[in-house]
């Protein structure tokens, strides 16, 4: 449970960083880095439980 609450920080910090940041790379970045944290979460939240 601790990754996913992990990813879920990450994935509001990096978009949250995304709207007030003016360098057009660094705003691609951190998009690409959120969409790679929430593809993760659905792989976490829809894996059975072991």
């Amino acid at each position: 449970m601790a990754r996913i609450d992990y990813l879920k920080e990450q994935v509001a910090r990096a978009e949250r960083l995304a709207k007030t940041i003016l360098d057009q790379e660094t705003v691609e970045r951190l998009q690409t880095f959120a969409a790679e944290c929430r593809a993760e979460l659905m792989v976490l939240t829809l894996r059975p439980a072991a």
